[in-house]
C-alpha cells in the first residue's frame, strides 16, 4: 500500500473544549474528514444520517454522537431542512489531564469498544444532561463573576453525566441502520491489523471478494480508497507513539512503514511538518 494521498483533517482546537450551536439549511455535501480531538454532536432537528468509520446511523433529535479524535466521518443530509445541532470539540490531552481516578473518556471509548457511535437518550430534553447544556451554551458570553471557571465546570458536570448515561444498564448505544456489513468487518479488521502487512489479494481472499468489488464498495462506503484509510491510521499511530516518547525510526516500522523515507514524506505530508519538528 504505497498510495500517499489522504483524509482531509478539518478544524484547529486551541484550548480546551470548544461548544457551538450550529443550524444550516442548505450545506453542500460534507466529504469524509477527521479531527485531532474528540467531538460530541447533541442531534437537534434535521434529516441526516451519521457515517462513523463506514457504520451509518439515522439521527433522530436527542441523539448523541460520539466521535473520538481520529476517527473518519461525516454527516449526510437526505433534505433542505434545517441542520440545528450542538457540537463539543474537547481536547484529548485535557481529558487526559483532568482526572486522577475516573476516565472521562469513557463514553468516548466505550463507544470505540462497542462499535456503536451513538448514543439515545429517551427523552433527553427532560434529563440533567439537557439542563447542563442549555447552562453551557448560556454561559458562552456571560460576564457575570467567574465564568470562565463556571463554564469549565459545566463541562466537567456534562462529562460525568455523559459517561454516567453510558455506563448506564438502561441506555444502549444504537445499532447501525442501512451499512454495509461485510466493509464493516473490512474496517474492523484493519483497524485491529494496521501494523500488518496488509494487501488487496489478501483482503479479497480473506473476505471472499473480488479485488473489483473489494476497492468499489471499500470507497463507496468510506470515500476513499483502502490505500488511503491505512496510510492515514498508520499515521496517526506513529504520531501518537512518538508523542508517547517512542523513537520517530521504531514508530515508523512498528506502525506499518517499510521505509523511512516513504514515512518521513508522508508525515510532513499529512501533518506539515517532519516527525522531528512535531517531536520539537
Amino acid at each position: 500500500m504505497s498510495e500517499l494521498s489522504h483524509y482531509e483533517k478539518t478544524g484547529y482546537l486551541h484550548d480546551d473544549f470548544k461548544i457551538f450551536h450550529l443550524k444550516d439549511t442548505s450545506m453542500r455535501p460534507i466529504d469524509f474528514h477527521y479531527h485531532d480531538f474528540h467531538k460530541i454532536l447533541i442531534f437537534r432537528k434535521g434529516n441526516i444520517s451519521y457515517n462513523v468509520e463506514g457504520r451509518t446511523y439515522d439521527l433522530i433529535p436527542g441523539d448523541i454522537v460520539f466521535v473520538p479524535a481520529g476517527t473518519v466521518h461525516r454527516p449526510v443530509l437526505h433534505s433542505s431542512e434545517i441542520y440545528e445541532r450542538i457540537i463539543i470539540y474537547i481536547s484529548r490531552h485535557y481529558l487526559d489531564a483532568c482526572h486522577d481516578s475516573d476516565d472521562l473518556s469513557l463514553c468516548l471509548k466505550e463507544a470505540h469498544q462497542k462499535k456503536s457511535h451513538v448514543l439515545r437518550i429517551p427523552a433527553l430534553h427532560t434529563t440533567q444532561i439537557a439542563r447542563i447544556i442549555h447552562d453551557l451554551e448560556q454561559s458562552l458570553d456571560s460576564r457575570e463573576y467567574a465564568n470562565e471557571l463556571y463554564h469549565k465546570l459545566l463541562f466537567l458536570e456534562l462529562m460525568v453525566q455523559l459517561n454516567r448515561a453510558a455506563l448506564s444498564n438502561r441506555i444502549e448505544y444504537l445499532s447501525t441502520t442501512a451499512s454495509n456489513h461485510k466493509m464493516i468487518h473490512v474496517i474492523d479488521y484493519l483497524n485491529a491489523h494496521l501494523t500488518d502487512d496488509i494487501t488487496i489479494d489478501f483482503l479479497a481472499e480473506h473476505f471472499y471478494l473480488s479485488r473489483y468489488h473489494l476497492m468499489h464498495a471499500f470507497k463507496e462506503e468510506t470515500g476513499y480508497t483502502i490505500g488511503n484509510y491505512l496510510t492515514t491510521k498508520r499515521l496517526l499511530l506513529a504520531r501518537d507513539q512518538i508523542a508517547q516518547g517512542e523513537s520517530i525510526t521504531t514508530a515508523c516500522y512498528a506502525c506499518g512503514f517499510h521505509n523511512y523515507s516513504t514515512f518521513s514524506r508522508a508525515y510532513r505530508k499529512h501533518f506539515g511538518c517532519s516527525p522531528r519538528e512535531q517531536r520539537n
